[in-house]
């Protein structure tokens, strides 16, 4: 594998959990030792985005946000990454084709919070993303409801994973996904910002 790129080998299971991460917080370590415990996975790699194109207004700079998360994320089963500025990518559909295909036999499995399956359908090509690997929803607070009635909800309804069987959704074939229920922290990177506790 090319220097600055994440280690798997084939056989892991591999959580990805994208953002801009503008700025790392607790509840992003929260989910993810979350994560790694309710979908049995080996690893998870934060992906640091360059940019949400969602969002119109950019994010602080990229060597910042690695910065801040590497001082916020500590697990030596977790691995800040900023792989998507690295083979160029723009969109989540667009890196998780070629993160397949850089990483044979690696089970991967994206990762996002309740309030992101609420807009999911906004996503490029969601519809792809979910057909191409397993997908991990973790609850958070205000977003159950919004969630569970969301476009995508709907479209894959027949392909939930009941929540007792989470641990099993890395080894599924997609569209899969699983919605998990964890003790929840009210903290997002807006807040943070709102407050000046993270200026740009």
């Amino acid at each position: 594998m090319r220097a600055g790129f994440p280690r798997a080998v084939p056989g892991q299971a591999v959580g990805l959990l994208g953002g801009s991460f503008d700025p790392p917080h607790a509840g992003h370590v929260h989910i993810t030792r979350e994560a790694l415990k309710r979908f049995g996975l080996d690893r998870v790699w934060w992906l640091v985005s360059p940019g949400n194109p969602l969002k119109r207004e950019g994010p602080a700079p990229l060597a910042r946000r690695m910065a801040a998360a590497r001082a916020a994320m500590r697990h030596p089963r977790v691995e800040v990454t900023d792989i998507e500025a690295r083979i160029g990518t723009r969109y989540t559909a667009e890196t998780l084709a070629r993160l397949v295909r850089l990483y044979p036999g690696v089970r991967f499995v994206w990762l996002m919070g309740a309030d992101n399956l609420a807009q999911f359908h906004r996503w490029e090509r969601w519809e792809e993303i979910m057909a191409s690997v397993p997908v991990g929803v973790i609850a958070r607070p205000g977003d159950r409801a919004a969630a569970r009635t969301a476009r995508a909800a709907e479209r894959f309804w027949r392909r939930r994973v009941p929540e007792r069987a989470s641990r099993r959704l890395p080894g599924l074939a997609p569209p899969a996904w699983c919605y998990v229920n964890v003790p929840m922290r009210a903290i997002s990177s807006s807040a943070i910002r709102a407050r000046g506790g993270w200026t740009r």
